[in-house]
């Protein structure tokens, strides 16, 4: 299901439309969007991004322009959640707060990573597939494991997207 208020940019691909639930949430020009893929109200995805098929992207999380998001990636906007409040009455929205989370241009996120709330990822970094990301990622910087830690630096491995000038 699309809903109403989602904003889609120029272009966008939705390869099943039927098989997604997308509401609230703005997809920029040129992005691709896999089937069983939920984006939450307030969510941002930029220009040109691909987002493969069974990911979760919150409310509270903005994914810059290019960025790779491989299958079944997760994103999580409460850090210490709960279904119910101190007296045993059900959670409401009004009952915790969304934590922000940033993937920078062109980054890539390698399929069932967990990106957990407040995490900023960098330029070009690379999550390996199966990550659980805790803390900011650095630009460039390749990160594996759980919890995830660095690996590499992408400006040292051929056959990436990286200009020539910034090789």
């Amino acid at each position: 299901m699309i809903a109403r208020d989602v904003v889609l940019g120029r272009d966008v691909k939705i390869f099943q439309p039927d098989l997604v639930n997308l509401y609230g949430c703005t997809i920029g020009d040129e992005s691709r969007v896999g089937a069983f893929v939920e984006i939450q109200k307030g969510a941002i995805i930029g220009a040109r991004c691909k987002i493969s098929s069974h990911t979760f992207i919150c409310t509270g999380v903005t994914i810059e322009d290019e960025v790779f998001v491989g299958h079944g990636v997760m994103f999580i906007n409460d850090i210490y959640p709960g279904a119910v409040t101190a007296d045993g009455g059900l959670q409401s929205e009004a009952d915790w707060k969304v934590v922000e989370t940033r993937i920078a241009r062109r980054a890539s996120l390698g399929s069932n990573s967990t990106i957990m709330g407040g995490v900023r990822i960098g330029e070009y970094a690379l999550v390996g597939a199966g990550a659980v990301v805790t803390k900011d990622v650095p630009d460039y910087a390749i990160v594996a494991g759980v919890p995830a830690r660095q690996v590499g630096d992408i400006r040292q491995r051929k056959g990436t997207a990286l200009k020539e000038e910034q090789a």
